[in-house]
């Protein structure tokens, strides 16, 4: 049985996902066709309903939770890792500067727009054209997500918020990034064994930690060890082995700043 799977090139999905890709467990009689995409290009798809199993940003799940469930295994949660806003050091921002986000459905927008609401002149563009955006000055502040929390520092950019650590500060739960979603119409016996497939890849990359560094390579932006060992330990953690209840509870609450029902989200 053939299985279409949406993830980004990341390193923290590649890590998590590459046992799966390549068979290092048991994959239970499942082929996964593998579409690599910019997480941005992954939520458009998944609000489309295009793929089987996706990774997404929690805004773009809240926007189809009719087609998809949220698997256990796989999400981005944690505490010190939600987005950065950056400028360049001389810059003075005012509610009318314009703002490049990493796409208007990722988490990252939606937090700009729930914990700094006057920043509404924003545009959209790849994560890993943020920095150069703001350093051409196309852009007066750029909102940074992935393995641009360990370079903008060394382009001559400043961080002005950690919108992670305001999320934390007033919420007092790790932020929600992004999970792995799987289609409602899936029959739940195949739900169930997906789930427990990622489960075990995620256990495995843990484990074995040295194992998909080649794959990880190929697919990053970044090459050096130890930014992709950042990116790694800062995105992979208890929550993507299970989001548990503080995971869950902290999902939940996303949902509920942007209004959106969250009963029979999770699979």
């Amino acid at each position: 049985m053939k299985i279409t799977l949406g993830i980004s090139p990341c390193p923290n999905d590649t890590f998590i996902f590459d046992a799966l890709i390549h068979r290092k467990i048991d994959t239970e009689g499942i082929e996964f066709d593998v579409h690599f995409a910019d997480v941005e290009h992954l939520n458009n798809n998944a609000i489309t309903g295009t793929l089987d199993v996706t990774k997404l940003s929690f805004n773009a799940f809240s926007k189809c939770t009719k087609s998809y469930l949220l698997l256990d295994s796989g999400s981005a949660l944690g505490r010190g890792c939600g987005p950065l806003l950056i400028k360049k050091p001389s810059t003075l921002l005012t509610n009318k500067s314009r703002i490049v986000v990493p796409g208007f459905s990722t988490t990252a927008n939606l937090l700009l727009t729930i914990l700094k609401p006057n920043y509404t002149n924003k545009y959209e563009n790849i994560f890993s054209e943020i920095e150069k955006d703001i350093l051409l000055e196309n852009a007066d502040a750029g909102l940074i997500i992935h393995e641009n929390r360990f370079t903008f520092k060394n382009k001559g950019l400043v961080e002005v918020y950690d919108l992670g650590e305001l999320w934390e500060i007033e919420n007092k739960l790790p932020i929600p990034l992004g999970g792995i979603a799987i289609r409602r119409d899936l029959p739940h016996y195949l739900q169930k064994k997906i789930e427990r497939i990622l489960f075990n890849s995620v256990r495995f990359a843990i484990e074995n930690p040295n194992s998909s560094k080649e794959f990880i390579k190929s697919h990053a932006q970044e090459l050096e060890d130890s930014v992709i060992d950042a990116h790694i330990n800062l995105y992979v953690n208890d929550y993507s082995i299970s989001l548990a209840d503080e995971g869950r509870k902290a999902v939940r609450l996303l949902f509920q700043k942007v209004g959106v029902n969250s009963d029979n989200i999770f699979l």
